[in-house]
């Protein structure tokens, strides 16, 4: 399967579980290439949290994200008045989201998401929709 249709079948997936969650969600058909406007994937608002979201998966190498298409989302998110994140998917996981400024910045001024920091520090999926909090080990008595 092509990286463009497993990349739609991820953002379509987003889109449903962000939608069964409660939110009022809609996929940006403009998103990526089809436009000179950088938009992002995904918009979504629950009418206390707004989003837009860079949505990426992998099968299991890590994730970059050119620095452009960062400072684009973070641009649009700003005007729009969303929390700009990055939604990060890999092979056998769910999502796991970042703010921008949380993510590795390489030498070369873009951004990485490995698959053990997206399970070790990403906000997991539940949480991000206002459900139940990921703990760590350490926090259990």
């Amino acid at each position: 399967m092509s990286s463009n249709r497993k990349g739609d079948r991820r953002e379509r997936e987003l889109v449903n579980r962000l939608d069964e969650s409660g939110f009022a969600v809609m996929r940006a058909p403009a998103s990526g290439s089809a436009t000179e406007r950088e938009l992002p994937d995904v918009l979504a608002g629950d009418g206390e949290r707004f989003y837009a979201i860079e949505a990426k998966s992998s099968s299991g190498r890590p994730i970059y994200l050119d620095g452009e298409e960062v400072e684009a989302l973070l641009y649009f998110s700003q005007n729009f008045g969303a929390k700009a994140r990055i939604g990060v998917r890999f092979d056998r996981e769910d999502w796991y989201f970042f703010h921008p400024a949380d993510l590795h910045t390489t030498d070369g001024g873009n951004y990485r998401v490995k698959k053990e920091t997206a399970l070790a520090d990403g906000t997991d999926f539940e949480e991000f929709v206002g459900g139940s909090r990921k703990r760590d080990l350490g926090e259990y008595e």
